[in-house]
């Protein structure tokens, strides 16, 4: 089924802004019910997002392809996956979806709708965290997405709920959900300076994996021309010797 661009747009900003809702308000509530211990809210901020990101991806995908994710579009223009022309509309309603989720996860706190945060994120190990869990993440939707496309929903939850933990950053891995974060002075909250910063790495991963994927294509395409050459010649002498 084929939705327009104005349903798919929808879509985009509905899982944007589900999935920072999700991201900020289990982190208010985690922190609020961890006592004091930052490990316990990290965990609940970390299933619930990786929870929410599954949920949405099997809900959205076959509307609007579930990208929430300004490199993830990028990525699959590039690729000749998406239309560049379309590109701008899924940017725009990506980020601001994103705000949105932001604003009602406050507002279901009683918490002012934006508030700049003061959470510093900054430093050499967190930038290339942001490159690593960007890579990672663009390598799992593409592995899957070819190879196991059922399984893509529950491979990208579960890569994000891992990269929460092994990577110093966090994994925020999204430059529309690293510009909402900066509007949240709570426990997912990452200052206004540090945002560009993140947002280059992310892009930079973003671009190591899609050259590594142009790469990888090109192999196994020769690998499936090479096996479709000898299906064919073992057809053409089963046909010979009969």
């Amino acid at each position: 089924m084929n939705f327009d661009l104005r349903t798919r747009s929808l879509a985009e900003f509905l899982g944007s802004a589900f999935l920072l809702a999700a991201v900020v308000g289990s982190g208010i509530m985690g922190e609020r019910l961890a006592g004091g211990n930052v490990a316990i809210a990290l965990l609940a901020n970390t299933l619930a997002t990786g929870a929410m990101l599954a949920a949405l991806t099997l809900t959205l995908a076959a509307i609007s392809g579930a990208h929430f994710n300004p490199v993830v579009t990028l990525a699959m223009a590039w690729a000749g996956n998406f239309p560049w022309r379309e590109v701008p509309a899924y940017l725009a309603v990506q980020f601001a979806g994103a705000f949105a989720g932001v604003a009602t996860a406050h507002l279901m706190f009683g918490m002012r709708l934006f508030f700049a945060s003061t959470h510093v994120r900054h430093g050499a190990a967190q930038l290339w965290s942001e490159a690593v869990a960007t890579f990672g993440l663009l390598f799992v939707i593409w592995g899957c997405s070819r190879f196991r496309p059922a399984a893509t929903a529950c491979a990208i939850g579960a890569y994000i709920t891992a990269a929460y933990w092994f990577t110093a950053s966090t994994s925020f891995a999204n430059p529309a959900v690293t510009l909402a974060r900066s509007a949240s002075d709570t426990f997912a909250g990452i200052r206004p300076l540090d945002v560009l910063p993140f947002m280059a790495a992310q892009l930079a991963g973003g671009f190591a994996a899609m050259l590594l994927f142009r790469r990888m294509s090109t192999a196994t395409s020769g690998v499936e021309q090479r096996t479709a050459k000898l299906e064919h010649a073992a057809v053409a002498s089963t046909r010979d010797d009969l």
